[in-house]
């Protein structure tokens, strides 16, 4: 439950964010979302939440701002295909959850401005730094890699007895989970077993 809320809350901050991204942009006529997802349509468990959040900015949906999605059927490999029926229709701003979606975002355009929620934009290549992302890709970071030590801390407070725990995460956040957790103040009574995952939406 607090997983959902926190991608919930997250889900609010991009829509205040892409409504800030488009209140630049000319008044004779609605600016236009265009929302990708990698699964198939009915799946985008986050969309009442990013409208949600354009309400509370003041932007209502098919009357002040238009949204358009694109799904990409539960294939990877589609996605290039969603951004470039979204460019085609003009969009003023890309909305992107996860990094295959900004991956396909960022080599479809360098002008349409692009948030995304992903789980390292630094590390992924799509920020230079949080503080000052450059280029035309912002956002918020769902899972940032230096709250590794506190989730074990957490999980070892609701299991104590646990021995062992198995980390399944993004290949390029196991070098630094093994680093931060050997560098932690506290001694870890854990066996750390790596998990990558080769498909990662977020």
């Amino acid at each position: 439950m607090r997983r959902t809320v926190n991608l919930l809350s997250l889900i609010g901050a991009l829509a205040g964010m892409a409504a800030i991204a488009v209140e630049g942009h000319a008044q004779d006529r609605k600016p236009i979302v265009g929302l990708p997802w990698p699964g198939p349509p009915g799946t985008h468990n986050g969309l009442a939440a990013f409208t949600q959040g354009l309400t509370a900015r003041g932007y209502q949906p098919a009357r002040s701002v238009m949204i358009i999605e694109a799904y990409a059927g539960g294939d990877p490999e589609r996605l290039p295909e969603t951004m470039t029926e979204l460019l085609g229709r003009r969009v003023d701003i890309l909305v992107t959850p996860g990094g295959l979606a900004t991956r396909a975002a960022q080599r479809a355009t360098s002008t349409v401005p692009i948030v995304s929620i992903t789980g390292d934009p630094v590390g992924l290549g799509f920020a230079r730094s949080l503080s000052h992302p450059g280029g035309n890709i912002t956002g918020v970071s769902s899972q940032a890699s230096e709250f590794s030590v506190k989730w074990l801390e957490m999980l070892l407070a609701a299991v104590p007895k646990a021995k062992r725990v198995a980390a399944l995460l993004p290949g390029y956040l196991v070098p630094r989970l093994v680093r931060e957790v050997a560098g932690a103040p506290a001694k870890m009574p854990v066996c750390l077993r790596r998990s990558p995952a080769r498909h990662f939406v977020f």
